[in-house]
């Protein structure tokens, strides 16, 4: 790929400190000291005013007074996605009703929707966490983003938005869809940024492919990809197809929206979490016991200064490792986010995740990174099939020489078996929000 951090056309160099916020320039023991009376505070706010977590207090024995230290958030139930659905809609709200400025929900394909809410203060915060996250990515006030995650109850979209108008920069609120219709708007308004789920981002680009357009030539400097977890196979392969920087973002419904940490450009190296709003640990996945920093396990938040819907310890599912920080030294990383502990398959006993197989595919000539996982049942036994398509322009003799070597490597590599099928171009279905890459079809 063209080294584009040299380039003078290209973005990525770091803000100056004088247009950082303070908590950004804050040295880790300052900003600990900030973190503890946040903390007391929000557990106080939640144990006073949402019935849940009064219960759940009183049933672990604990009580927001015994919180003296930071460590001390570990002798606290966690949080997870069942009890917001027990609550549905509105039983974790804070506040009364008449503060909320705003809903949003999560989709509810898998049961009740996750519903949270926001005060004034609450869409303040989060539209300055955002802007954050987009200058950290490169942005500046006066640019153009292209924004194309899904708006609506969805907190993509709007949690984006608002944080391109408080940086400084002009929103394009394009939303999801009508791939055909973003190539053109991205080629008559020509924005520096681009803000999408990596999945399709890549069907953007399959786009300009398609019309006959040189992806690289677009304006599009950075993209600001998340909602889903990405493999570093998938940066590059958006990198060096597009010519852009690709910077992770992270954020959930539950805990905020987007914006909970983000990658920032000139270093690549993780996600900065702004840790002045929200407080991370890691814990085992199965006994929810904490783990020190540098050590891989489940992602828990705690909100430190929301309203609405302060969140306790919340369960993210997220597997990931904290780090001490770099871009932002005060601030602690977070590696990118590439396997969720739900996403986890387990195949004749071993794990396997989504993104082990991603990683292959992308690194399997003539293969594209349009796959499918389908999970069936032979006689007693689980099967995985992969199902990818063939990138365009591949000889068609070479098909049974990349399924072949796919196999073999996912055997080596990760340790099971799986079967291949390698299908034409454009045959599986594009994403336009979040990926769903496994198609569970076993009987039960």
């Amino acid at each position: 790929m063209t080294s584009i951090l040299n380039s003078p056309r290209r973005l990525g160099e770091p803000p100056p400190d004088d247009q950082l916020d303070p908590a950004e320039r804050m040295p880790a023991d300052e900003l600990r000291a900030l973190q503890l009376p946040r903390l007391q505070w929000t557990l106080r706010h939640a144990y006073q005013n949402v019935p849940h977590y009064r219960a759940a207090f009183d049933a672990t024995g604990v009580h927001p007074d015994d919180c003296r230290e930071l460590a001390d958030l570990a002798k606290f139930p966690a949080t997870t996605k069942a009890d917001l659905r027990d609550n549905y809609p509105f039983g974790m709200f804070a506040v009364p009703q008449e503060q909320v400025r705003r809903i949003h929900a999560s989709s509810g394909t898998t049961g009740r929707p996750t519903v949270v809410g926001y005060t004034a203060d609450d869409i303040d915060t989060w539209a300055t966490v955002m802007a954050r996250s987009i200058r950290a990515a490169g942005g500046r006030p006066g640019h153009k983003v292209h924004n194309a995650y899904g708006y609506g109850l969805f907190t993509g979209g709007l949690g984006a938005h608002y944080g391109i108008e408080k940086l400084g920069a002009t929103a394009i609120p394009v939303s999801g869809g009508m791939t055909a219709r973003q190539i053109q708007l991205i080629g008559d308004f020509r924005p520096e940024i681009i803000m999408a789920t990596p999945s399709y981002m890549l069907t953007i680009i399959d786009e300009f492919e398609r019309q006959g357009i040189d992806p690289r030539s677009s304006s599009l400097q950075v993209g600001i990809f998340g909602a889903e977890p990405w493999t570093e196979q998938m940066r590059l392969e958006i990198e060096d197809r597009m010519d852009i920087h690709a910077v992770d973002i992270y954020g959930l419904s539950e805990v905020m929206g987007p914006g909970i940490s983000q990658e920032c450009v000139e270093t690549k190296d993780g996600l900065h979490i702004w840790e002045d709003h929200f407080y991370p640990e890691v814990v085992g996945p199965l006994d929810g016991v904490p783990l020190p920093d540098g050590e891989q396990g489940e992602l828990l938040f705690t909100s430190l200064t929301k309203q609405a819907l302060p969140i306790i310890r919340y369960r993210t599912r997220d597997l990931t490792t904290l780090r001490p920080g770099t871009a932002r030294p005060g601030m602690r990383r977070m590696d990118k986010v590439t396997g969720r502990s739900d996403d986890m398959i387990i195949l004749r006993g071993v794990n396997v995740f989504p993104t082990q197989i991603e990683e292959i595919v992308l690194r399997t000539p003539g293969l594209s990174p349009h796959f499918q996982l389908v999970l069936t049942t032979a006689g007693r036994m689980d099967a995985l099939a992969v199902r990818v398509e063939a990138r365009p322009g591949a000889p068609a003799d070479r098909r049974d020489a990349a399924a072949r070597e796919l196999v073999t490597v996912v055997k080596d590599t990760v340790g099971v078996s799986v079967s291949c099928e390698i299908v034409d171009p454009g045959t599986l279905e594009r994403s336009v929000g979040k990926l769903q890459r496994l198609l569970d079809r076993r009987q039960r």
